[in-house]
């Protein structure tokens, strides 16, 4: 086709100019398309990081709530009573209830370590296989052993046999290490990675503790999930609200919209870019036009139609708008890449589809816009009289 041959010459004569054009172009699919991967892969990372407790409703005693548990008598209360445990136990049947204590005390690792500060949970041992996964080692059946997070492990060289003493001085007993527990992440339940688990008989003699700190209800069927949320309060919050229910599903829902309406935004803030770089293409084009006003006239004094006229100069920001977007969809997985390893330290979601789709959008949203900003130009070459072009100086 002679006016694509006639495109493409025009842009190797003034290469320069059309170099800067197409770096507007780039700048704008690196922006949307980095952006964009980066928005999806901390999506990715939350959601993996809340994989193990999407199925769970969580049940936490309501601050400021008046009546207290159990019928109404005494002041507010900041736990859950055995009694009220097992009014959530019946009514959340068959799913598994799940009570947890919680606090956090001075230890010491092994002989002459130093003391550290960390979160302890009480637990049944019936229930720990049900909720935590181990990395290493085996669950504490006694009240002599106890369980530690990963990142526990790591930072003070922890490993299953390690004795760790438990309270000011280890007055509070001396416990063995029977396992790691893998890594869990963000977690709404109980946030192990940097606390030990030990078992709630050893940590009601600790802390002279029977009342419960929250309740964990692992929901089989993740469909049921509002209906056993909806039968805990109707059970528990009859007359005043002396609980809060959480739904994980529904919370990792808002929290999954809330970042794809971030990835929405800075991928908007990379859109600006493109449309400079558009309105850049539409300057080139127009003087572009200008320049040749006059090989315009011959091309139609020699029968050429109007709309292979407009077709030539639609041709030459098509180059522009692909030529850039392939160099900015390139671009963009080196940009993805460092964005992803200096933000979340991981570029394993790079290459994920719902990541590279965003390069596909940027890719295609330069092309529509050189394109786009190529049609004024093209439209008044076509409309230009070929004597009076012809006369043009």
């Amino acid at each position: 086709m002679i006016f694509w041959e006639i495109a493409k010459r025009n842009i190797k004569i003034h290469m320069l100019r059309s170099s800067l054009a197409m770096l507007g172009i780039v700048i704008g699919v690196v922006a949307i398309a980095s952006m964009g991967i980066l928005g999806n892969s901390l999506v990715l990372t939350v959601s993996d990081s809340l994989r193990t407790v999407g199925d769970s409703v969580i049940v936490t005693p309501h601050v400021g709530g008046m009546g207290g548990f159990g019928g109404g008598q005494g002041a507010s209360s900041l736990s859950i009573t055995e009694q009220n445990f097992q009014q959530i136990k019946r009514v959340s049947a068959p799913n598994i209830a799940i009570p947890v204590l919680q606090n956090a005390d001075r230890m010491k690792l092994g002989v002459g370590g130093d003391d550290i500060v960390a979160p302890i949970y009480g637990l049944n041992p019936d229930d720990v296989p049900n909720l935590l996964t181990l990395k290493e080692g085996g669950y504490s059946r006694g009240d002599s052993g106890c369980l530690v997070g990963s990142t526990f492990a790591n930072d003070n060289n922890v490993k299953v046999g390690s004795r760790i003493a438990i309270g000011t001085d280890g007055n509070k007993g001396t416990l063995r290490v029977t396992g790691i527990i893998e890594e869990r992440g963000m977690a709404f339940d109980v946030s192990t990675d940097y606390a030990i688990v030990v078992t709630k008989n050893w940590f009601d003699q600790a802390y002279n503790r029977n009342d419960y700190d929250k309740v964990i209800v692992k929901v089989k069927n993740l469909d049921d999930l509002p209906i056993v949320k909806t039968a805990i309060e109707n059970q528990m919050n009859k007359r005043d609200k002396i609980v809060d229910v959480v739904d994980t599903r529904k919370t990792m829902e808002t929290l999954f919209q809330a970042f794809g309406q971030i990835t929405a935004f800075v991928s908007a803030i990379g859109g600006i870019s493109m449309l400079v770089a558009g309105v850049s293409i539409l300057n080139i084009m127009m003087m572009s036009v200008t320049e040749r006003i006059k090989e315009i006239g011959i091309m139609r004094s020699i029968g050429a139609q109007r709309k292979e006229v407009m077709s030539m100069f639609l041709y030459e920001a098509l180059i522009l708008g692909v030529v850039g977007s392939v160099i900015g969809g390139a671009m963009s997985l080196l940009g993805g890449y460092v964005i992803s390893s200096v933000l979340i330290q991981t570029t394993k979601y790079l290459f994920v589809p719902s990541s590279l789709i965003y390069i596909v959008y940027g890719m295609s949203f330069g092309i529509v816009i050189s394109l786009i900003c190529g049609i004024y130009p093209a439209w008044r070459a076509a409309q230009l009289n070929p004597i009076d072009a012809l006369r043009h100086e």
